[in-house]
Order: C-alpha cells, then sequence, then structure tokens
C-alpha cells in the first residue's frame, strides 16, 4: 500500500454566523472530501502540543509524527534547509518576513504578497547594506547573513546568535503597533539551558535581541528609501518597507521517516511553502517543485495533483502541501476561504483519487500499480474570524481500498468528532495512517 497525505493547510476554522453558524467545511461543497469520509475513518488530531505556539511547523511535524519536545527549533533552520544553507553547529537561523509598515502600525505580513524575483532584490541589499553596516560590525562583528527564500518569507542568520528570545509573529499582529512587538530576551529560558548543562552562546539573549531589533528599524530607513519602494508607492501598491525576522534556532535533530516506518523506502513532498520544503528534507523526503505553485488562491492546483499522481507511481509516500486556505485564513477573506476549499477538493482531491482509485485492482490497466491510501486533513485552523492560527483539533479522515468505514457520512469539524479514531495526539495519526497497509 502506498500513501498520500493531502493537507489543506489552515482549512479548519469555527462556526460562521453568515454561514447560518456552519464552518467552512460544513458550508462548501466538498464532494470528493465527503465521499471519503463516507468510506473511510475519520477522528479529530491535537496537532500542536501543550506549550507550543499553533504554527505550521509544529502542526506539519506534528502530523508527520515528530515530537515537538525532541525536534523543535523554529521556522528559521527548517527554512534554512529548504534554501539548502547548511547551518555550523552554534548558527541561530531566524525566519525574516518583509513586511509592510504604516506609520506606526504593520499593515500586514507579507507587504502585498512579493514576487521571489523581487525579495530577492530587497534581500541582497539589506545583506549588502546590513551585514557590512559600521554600528553591526563594531559591536557584533561579522555574524548577519541574510539568504532569499521565497515571495516575502526569507532568511536571517546569525553565527553565534541565541535562540533565547521572545519573537512575536508578524502574521498574528495585523494593525498593531511594531514598536511593543519588538525582540525580547528570555533570560529565564537561557538561565535554565546553562543551569542543565547547555553551553552559553556566544551572543547572549539580551545582546541577540538587541541586534535583532537594530536590524529592524535600520532595513526600515534602507527599504523606505529603495527606489523598489518608491515605485510601489507610486502604484498605489504596499511597500516592502520592513524586515521583522521571528521563530528561531539551531539544526534540529530529526529521524528520517524512512528509517521510522520501513514501508516508506522514497518519499516526496509537494509544496510551494519553504518552511514545509524544508520539514520534508529533514524528514528524508525529496522535495518536487511545480510551475506556478505559489503558496496563494492562485497556486497551480493541477500541477500539483498531477506531480503527486506521478511521485506515486514511484515514491512509497507523498505529502501535498496546499498553502491557499491558510493565507485567506490570514486575510479575513470568507469568501476566498470558502473557494480555496473547493479547489482543494475539486482540483486536488478528486483528481488524485479518480487516478489511483483502480490501481492494484485486478482486470484494470493500472493492476500492476500498488493501491493508495489517502489521507486528508488540515494542519490548524486559521479561521477568517480571528485571522491567524489556533490550537483547536483538527478534522482527518484516512480511506484505503478495503478499509471498513465508520458511520461519519461528511468530512468537517463536528462530524469528525464522532469518528472511530477518536481524539488523537503526537504520532497517533501517522501510526495509524500507516498501518493501513
Amino acid at each position: 500500500m502506498k500513501h498520500i497525505i493531502i493537507l489543506g493547510d489552515g482549512m479548519a476554522d469555527w462556526q460562521v454566523e453568515k454561514l447560518g453558524n456552519k464552518t467552512l467545511l460544513q458550508y462548501a461543497k466538498t464532494p470528493y472530501m465527503d465521499m471519503l469520509a463516507k468510506a473511510g475513518k475519520t477522528g479529530m488530531l491535537k496537532t500542536v502540543q501543550d506549550g507550543f505556539h499553533p504554527g505550521s511547523e509544529v502542526a506539519n511535524s506534528s502530523i508527520l509524527g515528530y515530537d515537538q519536545n525532541e525536534v523543535y527549533e523554529g521556522r528559521g533552520p527548517l527554512e534554512a534547509a529548504s534554501i539548502g544553507v547548511e547551518l555550523a553547529p552554534d548558527d541561530m537561523a531566524i525566519r525574516c518576513n518583509i513586511i509592510c509598515i504604516e506609520g506606526d502600525h504593520i499593515k500586514n505580513h507579507s507587504c502585498g504578497r512579493l514576487e521571489t524575483e523581487e525579495g530577492d532584490i530587497l534581500i541582497k541589499y539589506l545583506q549588502e547594506k546590513l551585514a557590512t553596516d559600521p554600528d553591526i560590525v563594531s559591536e557584533y562583528g561579522n555574524v548577519v547573513h541574510f539568504y532569499t527564500g521565497v515571495q516575502y518569507r526569507h532568511l536571517l542568520v546569525i553565527n553565534g546568535g541565541s535562540k533565547f528570545i521572545k519573537c512575536t509573529p508578524p502574521h498574528d499582529v495585523p494593525l498593531k503597533s511594531w514598536r511593543p512587538l519588538l525582540v525580547q530576551p528570555d533570560i529565564d529560558a537561557e538561565q535554565a539551558h546553562i543551569s542543565n548543562g547547555g553551553k552559553p552562546t556566544a551572543i547572549s539573549a539580551a545582546k541577540t535581541a538587541a541586534l535583532i531589533n537594530a536590524l529592524i528599524v535600520k532595513s526600515q530607513a534602507l527599504l523606505s528609501a529603495h527606489p523598489f519602494n518608491i515605485q510601489r508607492l507610486a502604484e498605489g501598491k504596499d511597500p516592502a518597507n520592513s524586515i521583522w525576522p521571528w521563530a528561531g534556532g539551531y539544526r534540529p535533530h530529526m529521524t528520517p521517516l524512512t528509517t521510522t516506518f520501513p514501508q516508506i523506502k522514497r518519499g516526496s513532498v509537494i509544496t510551494a511553502v519553504d518552511l514545509i520544503r524544508g520539514i520534508g528534507s529533514l524528514a528524508g523526503l525529496r522535495v518536487i517543485d511545480v510551475e506556478g505553485a505559489t503558496g496563494l488562491y492562485d497556486t497551480n492546483y493541477e500541477g500539483k495533483a498531477a506531480a503527486a499522481i506521478e511521485a506515486l507511481k514511484t515514491d512509497d509516500f507523498v505529502y501535498l502541501h496546499i498553502e491557499a486556505s491558510d493565507e485567506a485564513g490570514h486575510d479575513g477573506d470568507l469568501d476566498l476561504k470558502l473557494t480555496t476549499i473547493e479547489n482543494l477538493d475539486k482540483r486536488a482531491v478528486g483528481p488524485i483519487y479518480e487516478a489511483v482509485k483502480d490501481w492494484g485492482k485486478a482486470g484494470t490497466p493500472t493492476a500492476d500499480l500498488e493501491p493508495v491510501a489517502i489521507a486528508v486533513l488540515p494542519d490548524h485552523p486559521t479561521p477568517v474570524a480571528h485571522r491567524t492560527h489556533t490550537n483547536e483539533p483538527i478534522p482527518f479522515l484516512i480511506y484505503a481500498p478495503g478499509i471498513e468505514p465508520d458511520s461519519v457520512q461528511t468530512f468537517d469539524e463536528e462530524a469528525c468528532k464522532q469518528g472511530v479514531y477518536g481524539n488523537l495526539e503526537k504520532d497517533g495519526f501517522i501510526k495509524a495512517f500507516m498501518d493501513e497497509k
């Protein structure tokens, strides 16, 4: 049995009065997901372990069975793995958004959706100006390195930096004043680390926080005066006028899925998001790029579905990640999020099911191909009314040829509470899924 996980990032939601007090999954037209739920088994999954922020890095690696107490190091190191940046043992890698500041407030976390080529121009400019800034170099040395990521999501590496700092994810604080949200040192965590035998970092938590805050302030002056942003303002677009680093850590140690699950001899990940690419890479999966995959509502659903089907012909495991619903949730756009959920069903889940449903059946053209088990789930809710992630359990379905279905008839947050799997957490989901063989 081969296995594919189809992940609709942020797809879960709360009940919405405008929709008759239904959730978006209850309201949206999702015939394929409902059919798979009816023909398969369902349950609820706690993807965010206690004590952890409900970020996609936590939720997605939890879905793959990783204990966050053992592997969590923040988004930065995962994105370093995604773009091929090798981290030294004392390198602190931190996610570096380019955001839009308007007055004293964070207008949005993505500066109006930069293209990667546009972000590359600004990141290279910051590397040229900030990494060699006389004030920075005289105080800290040549420790600052910027790397281009994807769209507005980039990477900052600080040689010898401390991960014991308190950062605010910019997508959690739209329209908030930015100055009170600057980085703070986590002195208690730093002291606990040292008391437990940990090695002090070359740059203390206090100095790391001061360095990052200096970079933020200096970036605003540099980026606001850049011709690229002057042109954007003239065109009525949001300027990309500040960096916002968050979620830093060191290189995590993740056991490859091929070691944990012997039935996975070769696996792949398909995503437009560098964070998920990094998780997949560290989990031992090959990364498949799809032309036109954007991470937004206009992503190439058909191309990603086709890539997943093709990968299943040679791979034992495929992790197909589609970001669109999460971004719509962050934007607070109810109609767009409904569209992204229906698109996931119609343009990804449906084509994949139709392509693999007869694999391994005698007398069919695909009799020589192994049958495929399919799981569908979000990683966390991103409610449109809240515009950021929450940590409630999420619904999941598992379908495989010959599986004995439970009584659930539809795929949504309420129906799956009655599923036979009940409430799972940690590696419960991935073990249940891989047991379908």
